[in-house]
């Protein structure tokens, strides 16, 4: 049987440094994106009025690492390691890995996303124990279902009313699944 599926504590990708996120983290998540409205609009959380939000998102961030369930990590450029402009979230679930993102607007068009979600499908699907990743977006979110494609992520479906954005809706929305398996 193989090992458990872990993330190490930090990776890297051609232009990115990724690492797991630390409580110490909420001031620069906070003013980085968790406050902003654009940004937040197609996740599934309102944007944060006060980095207390954001101290408690992370302390559930840490639980994750913890029990193995989830490993949120922070993302900034190669060249500056104390610049905040992101974070992905892979959770696992059995023999699949579920991903959610977000970057940062200042860090938006320059292929950021991408380039992660690619390098951490690929680390997924090299587990023998994992067979499948998976993200979903809201149908409206054109760059995110174009991030999702160049991971190499295929459209499996339409969710219908399948994701509460409360950003966009008091209601469930449309949400188009992307896929890679082996």
């Amino acid at each position: 049987m193989p090992r458990a599926y872990r993330l190490s504590d930090s990776l890297t990708t051609s232009h990115y440094l990724l690492r797991r996120v630390t409580t110490a983290d909420a001031a620069a998540i906070f003013t980085s994106y968790a406050a902003d409205a654009d940004v937040t609009r197609f996740l599934g959380w309102t944007p944060h009025r006060h980095v207390a939000e954001t101290e408690r998102f992370l302390a559930g961030a840490a639980r994750e690492w913890e029990d193995g369930s989830g490993f949120p990590l922070i993302v900034s450029p190669r060249g500056a390691p104390a610049e905040v402009i992101g974070m992905f979230h892979p959770r696992l679930r059995g023999s699949s890995v579920s991903y959610g993102y977000v970057i940062a607007r200042r860090a938006w068009g320059r292929g950021c996303a991408s380039e992660i979600l690619s390098c951490l499908v690929q680390h997924a699907l090299a587990h023998p124990a994992i067979f499948r990743t998976e993200a979903f977006c809201d149908e409206r979110n054109v760059a995110s279902a174009r991030v999702m494609e160049r991971a190499g992520m295929q459209r499996e479906g339409r969710l219908r009313r399948y994701f509460l954005h409360p950003n966009l809706s008091p209601e469930p929305t449309d949400c188009l699944l992307y896929a890679r398996v082996r």
